[in-house]
């Protein structure tokens, strides 16, 4: 049986304490903004103008996502695989919502709002490092911010040593993609991917 009416969805659960209510907050505040400092990776979510949907990991040092003086997001882009998903449903539809974690840490940051891709230099001058000049920064206009509840990372373990996943128990990713592609190429291996890799990390 699908759930398919708000009626019935709402009719399984509880209805949401005042203080999950409570927490949305519609610009971010000192806690929003040390997480951020804090963190090193995020997932991006996006959506086209067709409703195909994408979820995109972005990593960087801790604080790599910067707060502008306006209280704005700013994420820098580092180098991909090129195919720009994020960036083309960021154009088309103008939308994002960005879910932050802080290793250690089993709460996470969720953050929703509008976005542009900025190549203005006073973005880029903020977000640039050391290692990388960004050649945009995905620009977040903040709509709705919230720190979620730990359990789904407590539930997961994600990050005790004893639920980690030894590498080997998957294939390497050469060999999983030219399974999926067909290709008769000499398979990669994960040595040879992690050196080709170094000069966009």
């Amino acid at each position: 049986m699908n759930i398919s009416t708000l009626e019935h969805l709402r009719s399984l659960y509880a209805q949401p304490g005042e203080r999950a209510i409570r927490k949305q907050l519609s610009a971010l505040d000192g806690h929003c903004r040390r997480f951020i400092e804090l963190s090193p990776f995020l997932v991006l979510a996006t959506s086209s103008a067709d409703g195909r949907l994408d979820a995109s990991p972005r990593g960087g040092p801790p604080g790599f996502a910067k707060v502008s003086s306006c209280g704005q997001l700013l994420i820098p882009d580092a180098p991909g695989n090129n195919r720009l998903d994020s960036m083309q449903n960021i154009i088309e539809q103008g939308q994002v919502g960005v879910l932050f974690f802080v290793p250690g840490v089993d709460e996470t940051l969720r953050v929703n709002g509008t976005a542009v891709l900025s190549a203005a230099p006073e973005d880029i001058s903020v977000c640039h490092s050391e290692r990388r000049v960004p050649k945009l920064v995905i620009k977040v206009r903040v709509r709705e911010a919230y720190l979620h509840c730990a359990k789904a990372l407590m539930r997961s373990e994600l990050w005790q040593p004893s639920a980690h996943v030894d590498r080997s128990a998957l294939p390497t990713m050469g060999q999983m993609i030219s399974d999926q592609t067909g290709s008769a190429a000499p398979t990669e291996t994960q040595e040879a991917m992690r050196r080709r890799y170094a000069p966009d990390l």
